[in-house]
Parts: C-alpha cells; structure tokens; sequence
C-alpha cells in the first residue's frame, strides 16, 4: 500500500467514524423523543384516570422532569457530536491568541525602554 492509498484509507476511517458518532446522536435523540413521549402520556393518562384534571397533570413537574434532566445529556452529547463548542468556539480562541500575543508584545516594548 502507497502512502496515497494509505492517505485514503485513513481520511475514510476518520470519516466513517465521524458519521458513526452522528448517526448515534441521532439515534438517542429519536429514542429520547419516543421514550419520553411514551412516559409523558402514561403519566398524564394514568393522573386522568385517578381524577386529576388536565391543567394539574401539565402543570405538575413530574410530566416533564425526564425530559429535562435527558435534555441535559443530549445537549452535551450533541456539543460533543455536532462538534459546537458552544463557551469556548475558535473564535474565542484566535481572540485570546491575539490579546496574549499583544500583551506579550505591550511587555516587551515596555522592558526595552
């Protein structure tokens, strides 16, 4: 095997694997959505069969508490995944670089004088 068709190779690899770990995110997140919805509406019909009304169910924290602390996984697997760093993207970071480097540069002409 030639260094270009190793080059290939491994550009597939890495490609495959970055469509495998979103083809997974996807996945969670339709296994979220179902198994939530299927929790949600058991927990609503199950509260109207015992009496409650309506605008108690939906008010009531417990309809909702899977999806929120789920939701909170599947946020930082997709940041994880869809690769957004959502607190520190590049931007910040070529920004920082800039201001440390001028810092620097501020530092150096200040001990040359």
């Amino acid at each position: 095997m030639n260094f270009e068709d190793r080059q290939k190779s491994d550009s597939y690899l890495k490609a495959k694997k970055r469509v495998d770990e979103i083809k997974g995110f996807y996945m969670h997140l339709i296994v979220y959505i179902l198994v939530n919805l299927f929790i949600s509406i058991s927990i609503i019909i199950g509260n109207l069969n015992s009496g409650e009304s309506l605008a108690d169910i939906l008010s009531s924290f417990g309809v909702y508490s899977v999806w929120l602390f789920w939701g909170i996984g599947i946020f930082f697997h997709a940041i994880g995944v869809l690769k957004t760093n959502v607190f520190f993207g590049k931007k910040w970071e070529e920004r920082k670089i800039k201001q440390y480097m001028g810092e620097d540069k501020e530092q150096s002409k200040k001990l040359l004088n």
